[in-house]
């Protein structure tokens, strides 16, 4: 792997965090699956179109965009080693050859300059440890004219998927986020999210509201275990000294009211943020 800048997050998805989300592939792309179709409508990506993938982890997206870009190809970038060897096998079992995955920092990875029509991100960009020089980066690979399309989520209290278990978990909602603070909500502030990609030298920022059912398991005790098995959740239990089994039975009361025939669905509100490089 090239050097990378954003060592916290390399840990976290080299380690625990990245070796649960591609033990769990299929779930983790249910989980996903509507914001992966907001995503890939927006892009309209075309069959001759040269696609970059940030945040790609186990290679959903970046597979469903190399199947459009039938006689272009589809490059997936992504600091998880684990998660990049599930979407090479994938993309082998599906018979793909016009996708590749590497394993990099976004912010700082030798892209060819110039060298992709489109980039695309499912949730991948709120991470960076210097956001304007990430998408700077990124905007480099672009050629002129070349397109930006991605999905963040919205501010927190917009977030029954996250709100409803961590409430439970915590005892209390989880608090706002102020513009910018680092993590999963970095970029919900809609005017800060402007303002980092003019700065990073995008132009034509748009961000549109779309909202989303996140499939989380068969029914609330299973999505329960799943949840209180993710990192951050194993984290905040690790502060506490808490057992899983502790919880479980309050996590899985609160995601009952999302439990439906076919599955606990909670809702989400995101952008879906385009740019383009000038």
């Amino acid at each position: 792997m090239q050097s990378i800048v954003n060592t916290h997050q390399a840990e976290a998805w080299n380690g625990y965090e990245g070796e649960h989300w591609a033990a769990h592939q299929d779930r983790w792309d249910a989980v996903s699956r509507e914001l992966n179709d907001h995503l890939l409508a927006g892009a309209a990506i075309g069959v001759q179109d040269r696609v970059l993938d940030v945040g790609c982890g186990n290679g959903q997206s970046t597979r469903s965009a190399a199947v459009r870009a039938a006689r272009g190809y589809a490059l997936g970038v992504d600091l998880s080693g684990p998660m990049l060897e599930r979407a090479r096998a994938t993309a082998a079992d599906e018979g793909i050859d016009n996708v590749r995955f590497e394993q990099g920092d976004a912010q700082v990875h030798a892209f060819e300059s110039g060298g992709f029509d489109v980039a695309i991100s499912r949730g991948g960009v709120m991470f960076f440890a210097d956001p304007v020089a990430a998408f700077a980066n990124i905007g480099r690979a672009l050629r002129t004219a070349g397109r930006l399309l991605f999905v963040c989520p919205q501010e927190v209290h917009r977030q029954n998927w996250f709100v409803a278990p961590m409430t439970a978990l915590l005892g209390r909602p989880p608090g706002p986020a102020a513009p910018g603070d680092p993590g999963m909500f970095s970029l919900a502030d809609r005017d800060h999210l402007d303002k980092v990609l003019r700065a990073a030298g995008f132009e034509t920022v748009t961000a549109t509201e779309i909202g989303v059912r996140m499939t989380y398991g068969r029914d609330a005790d299973d999505a329960a275990e799943f949840f209180l098995g993710m990192g951050p959740a194993r984290f905040l239990l690790s502060q506490t000294g808490r057992a899983h089994t502790d919880v479980r039975p309050a996590v899985s009361a609160a995601l009952r009211p999302y439990e439906q025939v076919d599955g606990v669905h909670l809702p989400g509100r995101f952008w879906l943020v385009s740019a383009t490089r000038p």
